[in-house]
Order: structure tokens, then C-alpha cells, then sequence
């Protein structure tokens, strides 16, 4: 998934960029590539676990390049995973996706920046809708049962009950794709069969889903930041409705570019008054590929490197 964002920024802007996971065979594609920036991104299998951080601070100080580390698990999982790593391949900065822990790294002495997600143009764009994907409205994104379990007052779940219930009440097909949407029967105050739900999606594929329903159900994780989700699917051209928050409102225009709720009832009339008008949800999709086009990888990468060299880290 990453591969699709960031780096192709980088490579946009003229760099050379070489993506891998940390390897025994990692140490000589370093002296090979000799990069002058590392960069470790988010909660991947390349960084899960102690022993593959260490290996990575070990490569990083063997390398004598600068290493920053974009933190994209913030701050739901700061303490247990982002503050972890950090200690371990001390990085000579660090990007969260989440403003208000800035002020909590820098707290701990730590050189960081807010750093929001994006779109790169030729991965997430518009397409010919594909017949497989065909529908009306589309929910891609993982279920997480065992959140739920924890957490049922969690925004996220606040978030799909306020936007996807009204159309399931009013007898819209929805298309449920990515893991254990079997899970979660409960969550949902209506009967969602079997065939509507479709498991893991491959994420190039995800753009064709995009491009192939009347409405992208997006559900946000909070009221002070985006999911990745969002930029990409007004990228693709995609109808998406998600919630009325202040974060959605800082960068984008509800009814030009985006649909947004506040309520079952609001979604209510946003189905019923786009449903049946294609010339307004088209109106919609262009102004929202417009709107994306603010937001690419190519515009944080160039962000990224203005600010280590404000920083002196390179």
C-alpha cells in the first residue's frame, strides 16, 4: 500500500528512491543505492516487532543517512507501538498524521511535524467503472471485530452506524469489502446478506470500486484527523459520503466536492436527493478529483524535504 503513496512522490520530484523491508540483504543494497534519506513509514511487517526495529536502527546508523519516521498509527497507538519504535531507531525526525501529537513528541525532546495522508494522480484516478464492481453504494475498509468488542462507543463504529443504516434501511445494496464485515451482524440494525459482503480487496483494486458505485460509504476515525481513505477515493473521482467533522471541512467543500452527515436522518436525504441524479453526483465526482489534486504525494514530499532542511537534518 505504501509503495502507491510517498515514494512516488519522491520520484515525481526528480529523487531516486529504492523501497524495501529490512533484510540481512538490506546492508548491501545500502551501499549500493548510498541514499542520503531513509525513511520508515507507519505499522508494516517491515517494522512490526522489536527485533526488525533494532535491525533497522542498525542498517540506518550503518547508512550515515538522516531517518525520519512518518507515524501513522497516532494516537491511538503512540504509547504501545509509535514511542516504542522511536526509542528504538532513534530517527532524526518524526511526521505524525495526528496534530496534537506534535506537541507530545516534541514534549520528549523529539524534532516532529504533522504530516496528513494524500493521493498520487496515476495510482488513484478516474477509470471506466468495471462491471464486477458495479453497485450502488461500497463500504472498502476492514471491519476490526475485535475493536468493536473493546470499544462499541468508538467514533469509527459511531461513524458506519450514522452512514451506512440509512442505506440498508431504505433497502439499498451495500458491497462490504475487507476483512470480517461477517463479524460485525450485530453492529449493523439490519439484515446484510451474505453475498453482500466480499472480504479482502486488493488495494489497486479499491480505486476500481470507487469508480463503479453511485456513493463510497467513507467512515472517519475521528473528528480531528482523515483516514487515507479519503483523499484516495476523491482522487479516484468516487461519490464519497463520510462524516461532518472539522477536519473534513478544513480542506474540502461539503456539496461541491464531498457528501457530509451529521446524522442517520441527514444521510437520509443525501441518498434520497443523489440517488436518483446522476448530473449532480458527477458534478460532485469532478469537483472532488480537483479538490484531491491539493493533497498529492507530490505536494507532502516536497513538504517533507522543505521542512529536515528548515530543520538542518538535511
Amino acid at each position: 500500500m505504501w509503495i502507491y503513496g510517498l515514494p512516488k512522490g519522491f520520484e515525481k520530484l526528480g529523487h531516486k528512491v529504492k523501497t524495501c523491508n529490512p533484510s540481512k540483504k538490506t546492508e548491501q543494497l545500502i551501499k549500493q543505492f548510498k541514499p542520503t534519506l531513509i525513511m520508515a513509514i507507519g505499522w508494516t511487517p517491515a517494522n512490526s516487532t522489536p527485533s526488525k526495529q533494532r535491525l533497522i536502527a542498525k542498517l540506518v546508523k550503518m547508512s550515515g543517512a538522516p531517518f525520519v519516521y512518518w507515524s501513522t498509527e497516532d494516537p491511538g497507538y503512540t504509547e504501545d507501538f509509535s514511542l516504542p519504535l522511536i526509542r528504538r531507531t532513534k530517527p532524526n525526525f518524526v511526521f505524525t498524521i495526528h496534530r496534537p501529537t506534535v506537541h507530545k513528541f516534541r514534549n520528549k525532546s523529539l524534532h516532529a511535524a504533522h504530516l496528513d495522508f494524500g493521493s498520487d494522480p496515476a495510482t488513484h484516478r478516474r477509470l471506466k467503472s468495471v462491471k464486477k464492481y458495479k453497485g450502488e453504494a461500497a463500504v472498502v475498509a476492514n471491519a476490526y471485530p475485535q475493536l468493536y468488542i473493546q470499544k462499541p462507543g468508538h467514533y469509527r463504529f459511531k461513524s458506519l452506524r450514522k452512514l451506512v443504516h440509512p442505506f440498508l434501511k431504505a433497502g439499498v445494496h451495500v458491497d462490504f469489502y475487507g476483512r470480517n464485515w461477517g463479524r460485525m451482524k450485530k453492529m449493523f440494525n439490519a439484515n446484510v446478506p451474505k453475498s453482500w459482503t466480499h472480504g479482502y480487496l486488493p488495494y489497486k483494486d479499491a480505486i476500481k470500486v470507487y469508480n463503479s458505485v453511485k456513493f463510497v460509504i467513507g467512515p472517519q476515525n475521528a473528528e480531528d484527523r482523515l483516514t487515507q481513505r479519503t483523499y484516495e477515493v476523491m482522487a479516484s473521482g468516487g461519490l464519497l459520503i463520510t462524516d461532518d467533522t472539522p477536519e473534513v471541512r478544513k480542506w474540502f467543500k461539503p456539496g461541491r466536492e464531498l457528501l457530509v452527515s451529521n446524522s442517520a436522518q441527514e444521510t437520509k436525504k443525501l441518498i434520497v436527493k443523489y440517488m436518483k441524479n446522476p448530473r449532480l453526483r458527477e458534478k460532485i465526482r469532478a469537483n472532488a478529483v480537483k479538490a484531491a489534486a491539493r493533497h498529492t504525494y507530490q505536494k507532502r514530499a516536497a513538504y517533507v524535504i522543505k521542512t529536515l532542511r528548515k530543520h538542518g537534518i538535511i
